[in-house]
């Protein structure tokens, strides 16, 4: 039971996106629909899974030296996989996350959570850890590519919800709609936060 806090805390009361405010970058850019935020969370979740658990494994054998390196080649590894492997099967999502997903490899939320926590900790912590601080950012790219989507364009996960000739705001697929939507989700987090007492 000790262990689920690890697993639940990347949800809400360390959500990388809305309280630490990690990963900006990504989450801006590629959250013009529902269907990129979550590509890009699910991405980012397996290759936070992967390396915490594989440097939870190698922190012992890391000299202190070439730590942040070391770090830096584990996760190339995962984030190639995910690059070769979106490119085959997903054309269409790889396509429209395009740089972002090369540029995981140097994404703050998994080069801190090595940094912060995998190489301090046991295998199965740091392995609860990369999973809950995932599902945090893909449920919090999921929601804010849903909305821009919703406001945007009219539909969520490419179905259409309004007729084409309904008006929509055209603000929220664009950048200045990102950050936006960005702020108004951070401050409905702080109030849940402060709501539950968090």
């Amino acid at each position: 039971m000790g262990n689920l806090k690890f697993l639940t805390n990347g949800l809400i009361r360390e959500n990388p996106s809305f309280v630490l405010v990690l990963g900006t970058c990504p989450a801006l850019a590629v959250t013009t629909s529902g269907i990129n935020g979550l590509g890009m969370g699910v991405a980012t979740t397996f290759v936070l899974l992967c390396s915490n658990t594989i440097i939870s494994l190698l922190k012992n054998l890391i000299p202190d030296k070439v730590r942040i390196a070391a770090f830096i080649v584990v996760i190339a590894t995962f984030v190639t996989i995910v690059d070769l492997v979106m490119k085959a099967y997903t054309p269409d999502l790889y396509k429209a996350l395009g740089i972002f997903i090369p540029l995981i490899v140097v994404n703050c939320i998994i080069l801190g959570r090595a940094e912060a926590f995998a190489q301090k900790n046991s295998v199965w912590p740091a392995l609860l850890d990369g999973l809950g601080m995932g599902l945090g950012f893909t449920l919090a790219l999921t929601i804010m590519g849903s909305i821009r989507e919703i406001l945007g364009n009219g539909s969520i996960f490419n179905i259409r919800l309004l007729n084409e000739s309904a008006s929509t705001i055209l603000l929220f697929v664009l950048p200045p709609g990102a950050f936006v939507t960005y702020g108004l989700l951070i401050a409905i987090m702080n109030k849940i936060k402060t709501k539950l007492n968090l």
